[in-house]
């Protein structure tokens, strides 16, 4: 039985070993592989730290728990662009769960409590954005309610440019 509590400093370091292996797993043939092989669960761990100690820090991060402790991680808060024709737009910032339990329900879970807890806060909808090459992703997002809204943006990785689509609904 998995369960969905807060993060806490505890969870650092299982929260960037999800992190990690689901970048490597999800964006393999998306991402440069050199991008993926350079990362580390240490470096990830000390970024995730820092972010966790800021004092005026507007994300929220849930850990989805089973019997052998955090197995998937969610952060969120308020959307960091403008949308337009919506007022209080919250927006997912990062979704993983462990490669080897994809499709149990786990990725679902801690999106419904996120999408509770956005709402609770007063957020009408939520965004987030996905990499256009990631099907997988695209699809799990659609299923819940997703749709893309036209807006792309692009990131570099090791000189390769990789488009982003947003996708936004109601809460």
């Amino acid at each position: 039985m998995v369960r969905v509590r807060h993060m806490d400093g505890a969870d650092v370091d299982a929260v960037s070993t999800i992190r990690v292996k689901g970048w490597q797993t999800a964006y393999a043939g998306i991402v440069p592989q050199a991008y993926l092989d350079a990362m580390t669960v240490e470096g990830d761990a000390d970024q995730r730290r820092r972010l966790l100690s800021r004092p005026r820090r507007k994300s929220r991060d849930l850990v989805a728990l089973d019997d052998r402790g955090p197995v998937g991680w969610i952060c969120f808060g308020p959307c960091r662009s403008e949308v337009p024709g919506v007022q209080r737009m919250g927006e997912v910032y990062a979704l993983y769960v462990l490669p080897d339990l994809i499709g149990r329900g786990i990725g679902r879970r801690l999106l419904d409590e996120a999408h509770t807890q956005m709402k609770s806060h007063g957020f009408e909808a939520s965004a987030l954005w996905v990499f256009g090459d990631n099907h997988q992703a695209r699809r799990f997002y659609e299923r819940a309610g997703y749709q893309a809204d036209g807006a792309v943006q692009d990131d570099v990785y090791d000189e390769i440019t990789l488009s982003e689509l947003r996708y936004q609904r109601a809460l």
